[in-house]
């Protein structure tokens, strides 16, 4: 059934704007009953996903849930009435139908609360160890939203996912999460605070999906910027985390990006992860001399507007390999 609903969903997608396929069984386009967000014109939070063998719609926006039928009746009169036709073809319609209805969830597709007993940084008084640690980072106010505090890091992994054996050492770190095109707390990363912590980051999947941080706050039509750490990205414009991780170039599903490594050439695993990053034909930013500061965020503490460094640095092909050579010092 699914595979006549997911036809007909995108015979209707010309009147669903920003629709795109994120994957088999789920689509993402801005809500056509609430018209969406209105400050943010490529925010689009409208989602068809499937239960049951049934494709339902749900926005994450105002709230709205619908059967497949139901959406189509009330936003593509045309393309329902091909619909109808096609499931009575399919003896799915009319009396006697096999179509069930289907009862829509209250929240969101496969949405666990990931957030209980979690505090946003936002929402925390600029005092807070935690809320003071990014604003030192000098963290953009703004950004300060997507990203979370909890006392005891160790136990609120455990109640999401038995992870550790032991709640000794449980202190309180940053949850960075990881968010999918759809929503979905894929996996979370914990930050120490702690300036003598011998780890920093601690990395925790919930699901098995590719490990970026910001998938849900970027419009993949748009140049995609991939930097080496989340902090790093809420600096730049339209931008997504690696997380430590050694991403595939193949993997990645935006069209047009810059990869962003730090600027380390005396780090062996950055120079190799830039050469093959050249070698695949990817637009790589080689950072010019003048420029000393390791990463983004460094450069922000100094002064220095990474956009407009990264902007005049990007290159491709010959040229990257070119500029690479002379960057590196391994």
């Amino acid at each position: 059934m699914s595979t006549v609903d997911q036809d007909y969903i995108q015979r209707a997608s010309y009147r669903l704007d920003k629709f795109k396929k994120v994957k088999n069984g789920l689509y993402n386009f801005r809500c056509p009953y609430c018209g969406d967000s209105q400050k943010h014109k490529n925010k689009a939070r409208g989602y068809f996903f499937m239960i049951k063998q049934r494709m339902v719609y749900k926005c994450h926006n105002c709230g709205i849930g619908r059967t497949c039928a139901n959406f189509l009746k009330e936003i593509a009169p045309e393309v329902y009435s091909e619909y109808q036709l096609e499931k009575y073809r399919q003896g799915r319609t009319g009396k006697g139908s096999t179509v069930e209805e289907v009862v829509l969830p209250d929240s969101k597709p496969r949405f666990t609360n990931r957030t209980k007993d979690l505090k946003k940084i936002s929402d925390l008084n600029n005092e807070h160890p935690a809320k003071q640690y990014l604003l030192n980072r000098q963290i953009p106010e703004e950004q300060l939203g997507r990203f979370y505090y909890v006392d005891r890091f160790k136990r609120w992994v455990n109640s999401q996912k038995q992870t550790f054996d032991s709640l000794q050492n449980d202190r309180p770190r940053i949850i960075i999460p990881l968010i999918g095109e759809d929503g979905v707390w894929f996996g979370i990363q914990g930050r120490s605070m702690d300036p003598t912590s011998t780890l920093r980051y601690i990395t925790v999947m919930f699901e098995d999906r590719l490990k970026l941080f910001g998938q849900d706050n970027v419009n993949s039509e748009e140049t995609v910027y991939v930097t080496e750490g989340p902090f790093d990205s809420s600096f730049i414009t339209n931008a997504v985390a690696m997380c430590g991780s050694d991403v595939d170039h193949s993997t990645l599903p935006y069209r047009d990006r810059v990869w962003v490594f730090d600027n380390e050439p005396r780090n062996r695993q950055i120079v190799q992860r830039i050469d093959a990053a050249i070698r695949s034909k990817e637009k790589v930013v080689i950072w010019p001399r003048s420029v000393t500061c390791k990463d983004i965020n460094d450069m922000v503490l100094q002064g220095l507007d990474p956009s407009a460094i990264i902007k005049s640095n990007t290159f491709s092909g010959l040229e990257a390999q070119l500029k690479f050579t002379d960057w590196k010092k391994v």
